[in-house]
């Protein structure tokens, strides 16, 4: 080979070789949202992920990024969102709720999906068994129905003297309706009345709110559904507003300045999803990935809220309490 035929040989392969290294370095994975709404509503989730994923060595911007997909609460929307997420070939979709979890699962095989949820997703067919999920799906949830029960108990002894307590569920969320079973089926035993009411929009929310006071309603319990916890600050204000006792199932609402919460923290729910998330990116498959159970179940009271509202917290209640916001 000639001299010069070489030199250019190897100023051609010179070219190529950055080429070709850039295209053997791994794209930094990137962790698909399928929300019910938009990135707003869903701050609290997304905070949670990060914590989990930095706790596991994964800085968003430096070695993951985000692509949200919000379906503007309107459910019909998921299919298609979710499929462009599967098009994009995320390494990871995270899913709040049945619905998008559905959504997602339909649309792809092979992607892990990661759920949040409050009811059992075995009865959905989301995973074979909670401790081997089985395939590409799993996640953390936290079973609704008993928790209502017991935080409608709660909050009767807050307001002992209520003859009907208001449940406030969304219609268009199955799962709501068999809390609400289990709420109307504990009602008997504590001597008082429940009367449900159905808001799955702002504006049904504030007309919920509105028709408490006509019907006597002396408290309010809120479901744990997905809608209404992205509806957090919008939800504490109109109880404000209407000087209405209401017991909330995630702490984030109290936090907020919500009077009482029993249940879960949608921060921590979210903190374990995002450890998953970092665990997967380090080769785990979701299929042995047990589901996680909220074991830390916690009756918060703000008892500046109380002071507000004219209530006096029963010592009883307060000596129970797991966390008090003065």
């Amino acid at each position: 080979m000639r001299r010069r035929e070489f030199i250019a040989l190897l100023g051609g392969s010179a070219i190529a070789w950055p080429v070709a290294a850039r295209a053997q370095q791994p794209a930094m994975p990137v962790i698909g949202f399928l929300g019910i709404e938009s990135p707003e509503s869903d701050a609290v989730r997304l905070t949670g992920i990060r914590q989990g994923l930095n706790e596991t060595g994964y800085v968003e911007g430096r070695n993951f990024a985000f692509e949200y997909r919000g379906a503007g609460n309107q459910l019909d929307r998921l299919p298609a969102m979710a499929a462009e997420l599967v098009h994009m070939r995320v390494a990871i979709i995270v899913t709040p709720g049945v619905a998008a979890t559905l959504a997602a699962k339909a649309a792809t095989p092979t992607i892990p999906i990661l759920f949040g949820l409050g009811v059992d997703p075995v009865q959905y067919g989301l995973v074979a068994s909670l401790s081997r999920p089985g395939g590409n799906v799993t996640g953390s949830n936290q079973l609704s129905g008993e928790l209502a029960a017991k935080a409608l108990a709660l909050l009767h002894e807050l307001v002992s003297k209520a003859a009907a307590i208001g449940f406030l569920q969304n219609p268009t969320n199955p799962t709501d309706a068999v809390t609400a079973r289990d709420v109307l089926a504990a009602a008997p035993a504590i001597g008082i009345k429940v009367q449900v009411l159905n808001a799955s929009t702002d504006r049904e929310l504030d007309a919920a709110f509105e028709s408490l006071v006509p019907a006597q309603t002396a408290a309010l319990l809120v479901a744990n559904d997905i809608f209404f916890n992205s509806r957090i600050e919008k939800i504490v204000g109109l109880a404000a507003r209407h000087a209405i006792p209401v017991m909330y199932p995630a702490r984030e609402f109290v936090l907020a300045g919500g009077l009482t919460s029993y249940g879960g923290s949608l921060t921590e729910l979210y903190r374990q999803i995002g450890l998953y998330a970092g665990r997967i990116f380090k080769g785990e498959r979701p299929a042995n990935l047990p589901v996680i159970q909220a074991s830390k179940l916690a009756l918060v009271i703000n008892l500046k809220t109380a002071k507000a509202l004219g209530l006096e917290i029963p010592a009883k209640l307060l000596a129970t309490a797991d966390e008090v916001i003065d």
